[in-house]
């Protein structure tokens, strides 16, 4: 395996309330992930996904414990453009990133204020938008595009500025199944073709079943990480953090309670159709 490209040490955030209690969002967590790897990050509401996102491309800086992207401490203020070059973050409402009249502008917006040559800037706005199949679009209105199709430009934007990980926090949780299976298509290709690294947050576990890994939150901390096959094992008591398993491994694991020979690891329904007969 690639070496780590994104890595904690003993991280701790809090946010304020009312101006004097504390609460502790992320507490002394450490992890890495590695470079091309597909990493899907599940818990329950304020678990500390989300901080923990805006941490990774250095929206939010410890209060204590250290940040490191490709190498560069987040703590540095020197780094931190350099930081979100290489992290690009995609948010769940793609209207939030959408600035300019016409898909092709928005894409070039970040690369303008980078200050990219005008040349190269044309060349990667075509090459964006081609990997998320969106070329035939480029002189299209954004606001007259379907929800998936935002949600595409808005990773073409982040892809135009060749980013190193591509993070996106809860990217379907606006969009019908129509506009969730083509983001989570593009965002497979990305990272098995072109081997961008993927930190995926969500609450739709059905989309994590194509991870590496799967990293499960509880209060600030890791509570368990492991692939898709361990994770929904059944080993896991995934209900005991608020969780629910995926159909098909809840299916096989009810099947398997209830007698039948059926290995572990099935994750798909083609798997447990080809089980079953």
């Amino acid at each position: 395996m690639n070496g780590p490209i994104i890595e904690t040490k003993g991280l701790s955030y809090f946010y304020s309330l009312d101006g004097q209690r504390e609460i502790r969002a992320l507490d002394n967590l450490s992890l890495q992930i590695y470079e091309g790897e597909y990493v899907c990050l599940i818990g329950p509401n304020g678990s500390g996904k989300s901080t923990l996102a805006r941490h990774l491309n250095a929206l939010l800086l410890p209060a204590a414990g250290e940040v490191y992207v490709d190498g560069l401490s987040t703590a540095l203020e020197e780094n931190r453009w350099e930081i979100r070059r290489r992290v690009g973050l995609v948010f769940q409402n793609p209207d939030n990133q959408i600035v300019a009249t016409t898909v092709e502008e928005d894409v070039a917006f970040g690369l303008e204020n980078l200050g990219v040559e005008p040349s190269q800037i044309l060349k990667r706005v075509e090459e964006a938008l081609e990997l998320v199949e969106m070329k035939p679009l480029a002189r299209h209105a954004p606001h007259l595009l379907s929800g998936g199709q935002k949600q595409r430009l808005a990773i073409a934007g982040i892809l135009a500025m060749r980013p190193r990980c591509l993070l996106l926090d809860e990217p379907t949780a606006m969009l019908d199944p129509r506009g969730r299976r083509e983001v989570l298509a593009t965002v497979r290709m990305l990272n098995r073709q072109e081997k961008v690294t993927v930190v995926h947050i969500t609450h739709f576990m059905e989309e994590t079943l194509e991870a590496d890994r799967i990293i499960v939150m509880d209060q600030g901390r890791i509570a368990y990480s492991g692939t898709p096959e361990e994770v929904f094992s059944g080993n896991l008591d995934l209900e005991a953090l608020g969780l629910e398993m995926p159909p098909i491994p809840a299916l096989a694991l009810a099947l398997r309670q209830a007698g039948l020979p059926l290995p572990l690891g099935i994750l798909h329904v083609e798997q447990l159709v080809e089980c079953l007969c």
